[in-house]
């Protein structure tokens, strides 16, 4: 689906499904970037440290680590220590996105200056 989208100043954000899969079928030349997910967990981990790897061989763009639900300082050390070479934004566990989750709206509708959407807009800002 990816690789049919014309590549003249299009932009598309796409929230893969976990795991590496669509990254190995992916086109090299149709990413600008690559944003990889990982929470505090040692699974989660391994899954990000795949997914590294497979974006970084195929080329696929600037590579970015989001450190989503981050509770604390030790949270963000382990994820830190595992990734030290990588560009890496802190999403910090907030319970506005909780809130937005179950009332079936964005966290930017409950709570625009919530430290998660502020994470978040960072990001977007890193993707510009």
């Amino acid at each position: 689906m990816l690789s049919s989208v014309p590549s003249d100043g299009v932009v598309i954000v796409a929230d893969l499904e976990a795991g590496i899969g669509t990254l190995t079928r992916l086109e090299d030349k149709s990413v600008d970037a690559t944003v990889v997910v990982v929470e505090p967990t040692p699974r989660s981990m391994d899954v990000a440290a795949r997914a590294i790897a497979v974006a970084g061989d195929r080329g696929q763009g600037r590579i970015i680590v989001a450190a989503n639900k981050v509770a604390d300082a030790d949270d963000e050390r382990r994820i830190r220590d595992a990734f030290p070479d990588q560009e890496l934004l802190v999403i910090p566990a907030d319970p506005v996105i909780e809130k937005a989750d179950r009332q079936g709206l964005s966290p930017v509708d409950v709570d625009p200056a919530s430290r998660a959407v502020s994470a978040i807009e960072s990001l977007a800002k890193l993707l510009v």
